[in-house]
């Protein structure tokens, strides 16, 4: 009778990176042996392992699992069968670690690094034997299913290459086929974003709960920029940020000073139990105490006013309709009223197709939307949403308009993200009754709505704004009046730099959206984004963030601006970056 062999398997560094892979390799059966100089990461570590049993059911000693040892002393490494080195990103620190595994180990034993910039060929030389080392390359801190690249140095081993590709097999990790440099294309991108994520958070322009909300829903990311940070570790993202911006001057990279400030405070995400949120042993966020009801009084709003017939408007007068709320269109002129109900008809009738909604509510819905063409059928609202046309004088005119025609109280919204909510609520001439209710497009699919407020808007308004939105399914993040409010704030400068890697021979845009997506979880690269969004509304949104703010990172594109020069527009006439290809 034989008995199945159990892996012995070294983490050197237990920080972010190396607790996540402890606990991968513990899961999977193998005996860990972690190593750190750090007493707290040992602590840290062993306390989160026996939370993590625990919460199996197994027990605060894990039994039935392979042993864990965790120890300040390197020389227990001795009877690994594989090592992986987590320390630092630091090329001098990483050689001097690798070189001490290579001779604490048995000859030919594979060590790997996590090295995310350097070379793993001139870290395997410097090593001094390269044919044992090889490289695991993480986007995010590993977990079960995640994405990793394989970094298979040509200087490795036949044995060293099989070791690696059936670790990643053994710990569940889902290997990713992108080159080097779009990796690092990718991180440089994301990175920058985060950066800019934790500014403005410092800025106090928006809670850290808002922002994450607000780039999840708006955007479909699998996490929002600040629970990223939490969990890659704050003091590992100012680490990887401030070696950039040594490296290349780049004010992107220039960490922010609500990083710097946490690093110092130690409150370094989840490992540390306190970040951007709280968590608890497991890594699970801690709620925050619920909060005391707002200053504002809502209104009842049984009677909602649309105004315009594009798009965003019919999805909006959709939303209401389906919400229960009568809802009143007003069109330009009979024809335009007449497809906009058309469009919003056929809108229901796919939902009906797809199992949404059932026929009656298709109908109840239908029944609850009328058209007019003059304004004065508002009058009986108690809500109204402008979504004309993006241009400043046409909503000014009918903000005058609105506060003429609609009664005392009644809350007028702008659909805007770009223009000035509070020019808007200047001409209506009742700037306490005016705010900002941006929905995303398609209205009846996104939830997200980012509700802005200006100095003079009433609490009641924002209250009756807040109510509605829960009411209709729909997830509110607060802001004040600023071009972009929060999502278009962060995803113009992203994509502004994914735009200036066009001007670097050998940049692969295919390449760039595969790390991004692969790596790390997006729904889409920048490029196929910015054909999604039409390359001529995103130079007119970078126009109006560079107008209003005069940063170097809002600068338009000049690529940008010659493809839409000369008719490039993105998928809406498939010439773009990316409209040509067939996209798995």
């Amino acid at each position: 009778m034989t008995t199945e062999h159990t892996p012995i398997t070294g983490i050197v560094g237990l920080g972010t990176l190396g607790e996540a892979l402890l606990r991968l390799a513990h899961e999977a059966g193998h005996e860990v042996i972690g190593v750190d100089t750090a007493l707290d990461a040992l602590d840290r570590t062993a306390r989160r392992l026996k939370a993590a049993d625990a919460a199996r059911g197994e027990g605060a000693d894990g039994a039935g699992r392979p042993a864990v040892t965790l120890t300040t002393d390197p020389s227990a490494l001795s009877r690994a069968e594989l090592v992986i080195e987590a320390v630092t990103e630091d090329e001098a620190v990483k050689k001097a670690v690798l070189g001490d595994l290579v001779a604490r180990c048995a000859p030919g034993v594979p060590v790997l690094t996590t090295t995310t910039t350097l070379s793993v060929p001139r870290l395997a030389i410097g090593s001094g034997s390269p044919g044992s080392v090889a490289g695991l390359r993480f986007f995010t801190p590993p977990a079960a299913g995640g994405p990793v690249l394989p970094v298979h140095s040509p200087l490795a081993s036949a044995a060293t290459a099989a070791a690696l590709d059936a670790l990643v097999e053994e710990l569940g990790l889902r290997p990713v086929a992108v080159a080097a440099p779009s990796a690092a294309d990718a991180d440089d991108l994301v990175l920058a974003y985060l950066n800019r994520a934790a500014i403005l958070c410092d800025e106090g322009y928006a809670s850290a709960r808002d922002i994450d909300t607000a780039m999840r829903l708006g955007c479909g990311l699998p996490l929002g920029p600040l629970e990223t940070l939490d969990l890659m570790g704050i003091d590992s993202a100012h680490a990887a940020l401030l070696a950039r911006w040594r490296r290349t001057g780049d004010c992107a990279f220039e960490p922010s000073p609500l990083l710097s400030r946490m690093v110092t405070a130690g409150r370094l995400g989840r490992k540390s139990g306190e970040g951007f949120a709280a968590y608890d042993e497991l890594g699970a966020v801690v709620a925050p105490a619920a909060g005391g009801p707002g200053a504002g009084r809502a209104r009842p709003v049984t009677r909602v006013g649309v105004v315009g017939s594009g798009a965003m408007a019919r999805g909006i007068a959709e939303v209401m309709a389906a919400g229960g709320r009568h809802t009143v269109l007003v069109a330009r002129g009979a024809e335009q009223a007449e497809r906009a109900l058309a469009a919003v008809g056929d809108s229901l009738t796919r939902r009906v197709r797809r199992g949404r909604i059932s026929p009656a509510e298709r109908e109840s819905a239908l029944a609850r939307l009328e058209t007019s063409t003059d304004l004065a059928a508002l009058g009986g609202c108690d809500l109204v949403v402008e979504a004309v046309v993006e241009d400043l004088d046409a909503k000014l005119v009918l903000f005058g308009r609105l506060g003429e025609v609609c009664a005392p109280g009644t809350v007028l919204a702008t659909t805007t993200s770009s223009l000035s909510v509070a020019a808007c609520a200047e001409a209506s001439g009742r700037p306490a009754d005016v705010i900002g209710l941006h929905f995303f497009n398609p209205a009846p699919v996104m939830r997200l709505v980012e509700l802005a407020h200006t100095a003079e808007s009433h609490e009641d308004a924002l209250a009756t704004a807040r109510t509605l939105c829960r009411d209709l399914g729909k997830t509110a993040v607060e802001c004040p009046d600023r071009t972009g409010f929060i999502v278009n704030r962060l995803l113009f400068p992203y994509l502004g730099d994914a735009l200036d890697l066009l001007e670097r021979a050998g940049t692969d845009i295919a390449a760039t959206d595969a790390a991004v997506e692969q790596g790390y979880g997006y729904p889409m690269g920048p490029f196929a984004l910015l054909d999604t969004i039409g390359l001529d509304v995103s130079l007119a949104i970078q126009e109006r963030l560079f107008d209003s703010f005069g940063l170097p990172e809002l600068v338009p594109s000049q690529p940008l601006a010659e493809l839409v020069a000369a008719g490039a527009l993105g998928r809406k006439n498939q010439r773009g970056f990316r409209t040509g290809e067939r996209r798995g």
